[in-house]
């Protein structure tokens, strides 16, 4: 833990690491004893997660002012209001898998109706029932403003 604690300079973060560090060398114990160095395993590891970790922050930007939003008026709704990608993603999630897979090899794929049923092992039919469903379930979604509160988290 102290050895943690001088490489991060963070206590928290050093527990994280030492815990992260202990449940691997318990998972491949065996291995780990057999090469007579289970602390220089454990340094070594609890090294590499510090690391990976410095790395990932180092992707992250902070930044104090978000970033110009895109042009939307093409993304209109009917009535003038605009459709945001967040509530498009969110209207497409709430649609069941079968429906959500059906529209995204019709329209993201540009699939026809008979390459569909054949990847999703289901007859010509179905597809057009799923999609249908599907669409109208998009079009009562986008037809009422929805909420925030009522999204919750995807």
């Amino acid at each position: 833990m102290r050895f943690a604690h001088v490489l991060t300079g963070d206590r928290h973060l050093a527990a994280d690491l030492v815990q992260d560090a202990l449940v691997r060398a318990g998972l491949g114990w065996r291995r780990i004893q057999r090469q007579d160095d289970p602390e220089g395993y454990l340094r070594r590891t609890i090294v590499n997660g510090y690391l990976n970790r410095r790395r990932a922050l180092r992707r992250e930007r902070l930044v104090a002012n978000l970033p110009e939003q895109r042009d939307t008026a093409n993304d209109a709704r009917p009535g003038g209001a605009v459709l945001a990608d967040d509530e498009m993603w969110w209207l497409l999630a709430t649609l069941p898998r079968q429906q959500r897979a059906v529209l995204v090899l019709r329209y993201y794929l540009d699939l026809s109706e008979a390459q569909i049923a054949e990847v999703l092992g289901c007859s010509a039919g179905t597809v057009k029932s799923n999609a249908s469903r599907a669409l109208a379930k998009l079009r009562t979604g986008l037809a009422k403003p929805v909420a925030s509160t009522e999204r919750g988290t995807r």
